[in-house]
């Protein structure tokens, strides 16, 4: 797919692609909507390509011609410039406000002055458990991280959750559950996790761990403090 993409950027004509992308026309839009009424589309938008349009599926973006009838899966690039142009645009639908985060309902760790991020984690999550054993040997992080379990996968998720919130020391129990598998006593305090679990739905997080940078961005790979001194830039 990326090499039929590829492709497609080298033989079809050109047009800019404005820092602020333009919706396709009422005409456009409504036959890919009908053409993939399957499919949750949020938003439709032109792209450099002339007759490819950009279909936003939640934090998803897929390309299609303006009937729908063919859909591409893949990264867009722009050899003039050497850029992935998919990145770019993901980078820009999936960032977030960090007004919005409601940091009271979040276990904070880490030095005040340090660089800030949000994690959005599951204590049953392999992958959160991984990412706790890694960020234990980072400095300079202010930590704020959400509980969120994944009740579909991890039945058990939304119990430990509870038991982590309710501890003396939050981060050291959350530590204790996802490292060295401890069974903590039950809830006896009331606990953000269902709102916790609304505010990921509302900010389009589906999984974890999910990561945001205090500039609002979300992470998608590399070294973390590197990503994060990225932004105070």
């Amino acid at each position: 797919m990326k090499s039929l993409l590829l492709l497609c950027t080298l033989l079809l004509p050109f047009t800019s692609w404005a820092a602020d992308t333009q919706a396709a026309n009422d005409k456009t839009a409504a036959a890919i909507r009908t053409t993939l009424s399957n499919m949750p589309i949020k938003a439709i938008h032109t792209t450099p390509i002339t007759g490819v349009y950009e279909v936003q599926v939640g934090d998803t973006i897929y390309y299609t011609d303006k009937t729908g009838q063919y859909l591409i899966n893949g990264h867009m690039f722009d050899t003039h410039i050497k850029q992935d142009l998919t990145a770019k645009r993901l980078a820009d639908i999936n960032r977030i406000n960090w007004k919005d985060l409601p940091l009271k309902d979040a276990i904070v760790s880490g030095p005040k002055n340090g660089l800030k991020m949000a994690v959005f984690t599951d204590p049953d999550c392999p992958y959160c458990k991984r990412l706790e054993e890694n960020l234990k040997n980072v400095t300079g992080i202010r930590i704020y991280t959400f509980l969120f379990p994944l009740t579909q996968l991890h039945p058990d998720a939304y119990e430990k959750s509870k038991s982590i919130w309710c501890a003396k020391d939050q981060h050291q129990a959350m530590l204790d559950v996802m490292l060295n598998n401890k069974t903590l006593d039950k809830a006896t305090c009331k606990t953000p996790i269902d709102e916790n679990m609304k505010l990921a739905e509302k900010l389009n997080v589906h999984g974890t761990p999910t990561i945001f940078a205090e500039d609002g961005r979300k992470y998608t790979g590399g070294d973390i403090k590197t990503w994060l001194q990225q932004g105070s830039k």
